[in-house]
Parts: C-alpha cells; structure tokens; sequence
C-alpha cells in the first residue's frame, strides 16, 4: 500500500474534496483523483462518495480515516528518525499573519526553504483566523494575545505596541488620559476585541467602540492616518508613521502589555522536526534583533 496514496485520502478527506486536497498537495486533481481510485482498488471498497459539493466519506472511509491518519503520522516520524542529522524533507505548510508576515517571518521561511533544499514550504499570508486542523496545517505563526484553545503554542518572542491617533483626530477630539476614558472615542478594531492597559502592576481591560473595523493592522493604520480614531497598533506597523508626525502616541502613561508572538499546532504527543526547526529559527531572530 502506496503511501502518498494513504496521504492523499486523508487530506480528500479532512479537506472535503479532490479540488482542495489537491491545492494542500501541490499537486493536480488528476494525480489526486488517481491516488484515491489505486487505494480503493487495492483495498476493495468504496472509501468516498463523489458528489457536485466535494467528496464525503463512506462508513467504511470513515472507519478507515482514522487508521490511515495514524499510518501516515508514525511513518512521519520514522522516516525523520533515519533522516541525517538537520536534514529536513518533506513538506510544510504554514499560516502566517498578513500584517507581519510578508516583513517579520517570510525572511526566516526563506532562510529555512535555502538551508533545507529538499523541504517544500507552502506559506499562506492572512490575517484571518485559519482552522489548522480543517485546513491541513502544519502549523501557524500568530501574533496577539492567543485564546484558549486545544492547539498547542510556542511563545517564541514579544510584541510591543501602542495607542497612536493622528494630530488631527486629536485636535478634534482630544487625547484620553486613562482607560475608561477611551468610550468617549472612536477605536479602530479588527473585531469585538478587549484591549488591555497596564497601570502600575495592574492589568486594567477596555471594551471600545468604534465604526471602522478591518481584519488587517495595515488598514488599521490607514484609518488612523485618515484620522477616523485610536488604534492599538504594533510598533513594527507604526514606528514610521509616529517618526513622521503622521501619529501621535495617545494615553502613554497606560501602555498596553506586551503581546506575543506564537508557533501555534494542532495537538498530538509527537511535533515534527520541521515544526521545532522554524520554531528555534524564530526564537533566534527575536534574540537577535534584541541585541541590536
């Protein structure tokens, strides 16, 4: 039994169709579409059911996932054990943050990708929030402060930021002095999120409230730029802007604490030498740029 055969059964079927699970291969939908009918030929039964929506599993293929998805994970992890020492292969797939990632951690995918010449890395830049299992992640580099959940995470360095709002909406509206001021303004959000304050030792949490929200820090600073409110925003996306007097810091004496960045993966006893390999790398950038 062929094993990228069993691998592709499993992606068809975490996917929901041929059409997806061939775009988390890299490979064409004919190629995909042979694997499956080679498995079911060798195994003598139907494990999915063809449909105009997608694929969905049989009894038996639903029975049979389960299995095939332990195969393939232990033979993941036998054949990283013969590999040569640092010597990675394979593929990686990984989820990474729109706003920082083409900037902060696309050097550090291709400084893996050129030390590594037989891995594949397929990164998908997005600031929205990614299901790493239903999508057939690897793993994700998310920035923020992380909710609970059952993925298991990796702090692999901080992140600082700020309130900033331009000179104008400041002008206009005035600067708040303490959190529970920050009501009477305009807040530039990605969602319905809190945002957190320091105050001495204390941790003092906000719910604001705006009109403008967007699922990107780049479009977040653009609003503030326009002058439609505060934003919490990282320095990395602002520290130009704040150079220029394009932004003011606003409520200074009330920082927000720091928040982190994370390798965030699905649960399971056993995490891939590719995985910690980009994690170590991570954590050596932050120690880096920390010393310069």
């Amino acid at each position: 039994m062929d094993i990228e055969d069993l691998l592709t059964f499993v992606e068809v079927a975490d996917a929901g169709g041929i059409s997806p699970a061939a775009r988390r291969l890299g490979v064409s939908k004919s190629i995909v579409s042979r694997r499956l009918v080679r498995l079911e030929a060798e195994l003598g039964v139907q494990l999915l059911a063809r449909t105009t929506r997608g694929a969905a599993l049989t009894e038996a293929g639903g029975t049979f996932r389960d299995h095939a998805a332990r195969a393939c994970a232990e033979i993941e992890v036998a054949r990283e054990t013969i590999l040569p020492a640092g010597d990675l292969r394979g593929r990686l797939r990984v989820a990474v943050s729109l706003s920082f990632g083409p900037n902060h951690f696309a050097p550090v995918l291709a400084q893996m990708a050129r030390a590594h010449p037989q891995l594949h890395i397929h990164a998908s830049y997005s600031d929205r929030f990614v299901d790493l299992i239903a999508e057939g992640f690897d793993c994700a580099i998310r920035v923020g402060y992380l909710q609970d959940s059952n993925l298991i995470a990796r702090r692999v360095g901080p992140i600082y930021g700020k309130l900033v709002a331009s000179p104008d909406y400041v002008k206009a509206h005035g600067s708040p002095e303490k959190p529970e001021e920050l009501v009477a303004h305009q807040a530039l959000m990605q969602g319905t999120e809190s945002w957190q304050f320091m105050d001495g030792d204390e941790i003092i949490t906000v719910n604001p409230q705006g009109r403008f929200k967007a699922d990107n820090a780049t479009a977040l600073a653009a609003a503030a730029l326009e002058g439609l409110g505060i934003a919490w925003l990282p320095d990395g996306i602002t520290d130009i802007h704040v150079a220029s007097g394009a932004l003011v810091p606003v409520m200074t004496r009330h920082p927000p604490p720091p928040a982190g960045v994370y390798v965030v993966r699905p649960p399971g006893q056993h995490t891939a030498r590719k995985v910690r390999v980009l994690t170590e790398m991570l954590i050596g950038c932050f120690k880096e740029d920390s010393r310069s």
